[in-house]
């Protein structure tokens, strides 16, 4: 069996790591990970005769030479080679976590940070007990601060995922109605979220904490932490902000006690406010000037499907659907309820993960739906499908069968919200658009 040690020796000289047959670089450690449905043992020998210099398994069978390192667990060897990378390097690194804004919050605190120091942030969404390790291994020696995304639908695993990229200070964009099926319900949410304040606390790390948020406030005050930093939209912060304009762009207007100063940025949804302010807050800590994080926050774009405005031929398209959960769908529902437009459309998908909670989620957001004064609603999906005697709109069991509507019945001029979870696969109907 070889030691975490042993193959660290063996990634420094070849600092590339894969997964994937389909993705293998010349000289690359390919890890033979296991999942309900897959062996990657079975593909070590393909992946040295494409070019990794080794490829580590766990079981003996497939150690057919010097090249296959065998050993206990390849996963655990993957994370335990991800916490040893993360020993050597001794920069700041902010773990970033919340139910939802992660992914923008991430990009934009990335986007201001690069205006003045080398960064590495996590790539997509490569935050959970694989994609930490990866990213965490992904960090070269230059990078001066890397920011950590770390995703959770169940308990104990952002405590997991602290134990590898050992943050230094950290940040729960807000808790919401998300993955309530594995968490056990929104309490879960929140001791599940927690666990990166109980990590900071107990390692003595920063915490930047939405002081207008009172649930961060009050599982802050539980977890005891010390060094807090806060922003929020009143005084006693020490970044404070004002949402000046949210349509469709964000502008905000915010102070760090010396200077005022105001931006805008290419993000639409007023609920992206507290994204922006925590990019502030963070840039601020780390001795940014205002120009600097300006500078971050107006050049950034967003994408994949995130708060992402798109001009189609016909329509304005609020592209959101990269996935959903009942907070971000409210948000998303009162932000176009409040954007200017002659006429506005809602087409939203199903929410996955939720559990016993799930028929009452939909049932509620589509009464928020109705209530919204929008011109058109199309809901998609069984879930939503349940309630289709219940309220006014159009129902449709499946995207394909909404695809063929929108064929046929075209949506011209309007200002189009397009949302769902990822598993609906809403992009199928973005040409109909």
């Amino acid at each position: 069996m070889i030691t975490t040690a042993e193959l660290y020796q063996h990634f420094l000289n070849n600092p590339l790591i894969s997964t994937d047959t389909r993705n293998i670089s010349e000289g690359c450690i390919f890890f033979a990970l296991k999942g309900d449905n897959f062996n990657a043992n079975g593909f070590a020998a393909q992946a040295i005769e494409k070019g990794a210099s080794f490829a580590v398994v766990d079981e003996q069978e497939y150690a057919i030479n010097k090249k296959c390192l065998l050993v206990d667990d390849v996963l655990l060897t993957l994370q335990d080679l991800a916490r040893h990378h993360r020993k050597q390097l001794n920069i700041p690194v902010i773990g970033l976590t919340g139910s939802n804004g992660k992914t923008t919050s991430k990009e934009l605190v990335n986007a201001v940070l690069a205006e003045r120091y080398k960064t590495f942030a996590t790539s997509g969404n490569l935050n959970n007990h694989i994609g930490v390790p990866l990213s965490i291994l992904a960090i070269a020696n230059e990078v001066e601060i890397a920011v950590i995304e770390m995703g959770a639908n169940h308990q104990k695993e952002i405590e997991l995922l602290c134990t590898i990229a050992l943050p230094t200070h950290g940040i729960i964009t807000n808790v919401g109605m998300a993955h309530l099926d594995g968490f056990g319900g929104f309490e879960g949410v929140k001791k599940g979220k927690a666990e990166l304040y109980a990590y900071l606390k107990e390692t003595n790390g920063y915490t930047f904490i939405n002081r207008d948020n009172a649930y961060l406030l009050e599982m802050s005050a539980q977890a005891g932490l010390s060094k807090l930093i806060y922003y929020g939209t009143e005084n006693g912060n020490t970044i404070k902000g004002m949402l000046k304009s949210s349509d469709p762009f964000i502008e905000v207007e915010w102070t760090n006690h010396e200077v005022s100063t105001a931006v805008k940025t290419n993000l639409t949804g007023s609920y992206n406010f507290e994204n922006v302010l925590a990019a502030i807050c963070i840039g601020d800590f780390f001795d940014m000037s205002p120009e600097d994080i300006n500078s971050g926050l107006a050049n950034y774009q967003p994408k994949n499907n995130r708060s992402q405005l798109t001009k189609t031929d016909s329509n304005t398209v609020i592209c959101d659907f990269y996935n959903a959960n009942p907070s971000s769908m409210m948000a998303a529902l009162h932000n176009i309820s409040v954007l200017s437009a002659d006429k506005k459309t809602a087409i939203l998908g199903d929410m996955f993960e939720l559990g016993p909670e799930s028929a009452m989620q939909h049932e509620l957001v589509a009464k928020q739906a109705i209530q919204s004064g929008l011109n058109k609603i199309i809901f998609i999906g069984s879930h939503f499908y349940a309630f289709k005697d219940s309220f006014e709109g159009i129902f449709f069991e499946t995207p394909a069968l909404a695809a063929t509507y929108l064929g046929e019945n075209k949506i011209e001029t309007n200002l189009i919200l397009l949302k769902g979870s990822r598993g609906m696969k809403l992009e199928s109907l973005l040409e109909y658009l």
